[in-house]
């Protein structure tokens, strides 16, 4: 019973919007009405606002890590361990991108996913940020760089942490993320995508 209620309070927690808090902080239109609708990060610095862009991806990277840390402090309680972490894992980034607090329509994962994994590991966070950057500095398009960093994420889980329920985990919320990006694997393909910081 235990761990379903902290496998639910994570799905809850994926749930809360951050784009959406932050741009009512900041007087910005809902993230859903303009640009690629996504309310994430990317999309709420195509309002010119950086500091809601960075309110909307540490709220977004944040989630993922508290739900993470908390699924360790519990599970070494209950002895659950890697069990716990992966269901919490998987509930708090399913809440991100089907948020009850949203109609179901959440955003495609970049940030929550990259607290995850610090969360996990702060190194294995580290080495795929830093795909990431890499990525973004060179094609200037934040799809690309999240899509390349998503495939790369269970080969690093595999190496620097070698527990298989983790690797499995990652892959998984690689492939929901993979998925969340249909339109911009679309949009690379046809040489359509939007680049970095561009409002439109």
């Amino acid at each position: 019973m235990i761990t379903v209620a902290l496998i639910f309070s994570a799905y809850l927690l994926g749930s809360i919007p951050f784009a959406v808090i932050a741009s009512w902080l900041f007087k910005l239109p809902d993230p859903r009405s303009y640009g690629s609708g996504n309310p994430g990060a990317t999309n709420v610095l195509r309002t010119g606002k950086k500091a809601a862009a960075v309110v909307t991806l540490l709220g977004d990277a944040g989630k993922g890590w508290v739900a993470i840390i908390a699924a360790r402090y519990f599970g070494n309680i209950l002895g659950l361990g890697d069990e716990l972490v992966a269901g919490v894992a998987i509930a708090v980034f399913l809440g991100h991108l089907f948020p009850v607090f949203l109609a179901f329509k959440g955003g495609k994962g970049v940030a929550t996913s990259a607290g995850i994994l610090l969360g996990l590991d702060p190194w294995l966070g580290i080495f795929v940020i830093f795909t990431w950057i890499i990525v973004a500095a060179v094609s200037r398009i934040s799809s690309l760089s999240a899509l390349l960093s998503a495939l790369v994420a269970p080969l690093y889980t595999h190496f620097l942490l070698e527990k298989e329920i983790l690797t499995v985990t990652i892959a998984i919320l690689s492939m929901l993320l993979i998925l969340k990006h249909r339109s911009n694997i679309a949009n690379l393909i046809a040489g359509k995508e939007g680049r970095i910081g561009k409002s439109s």
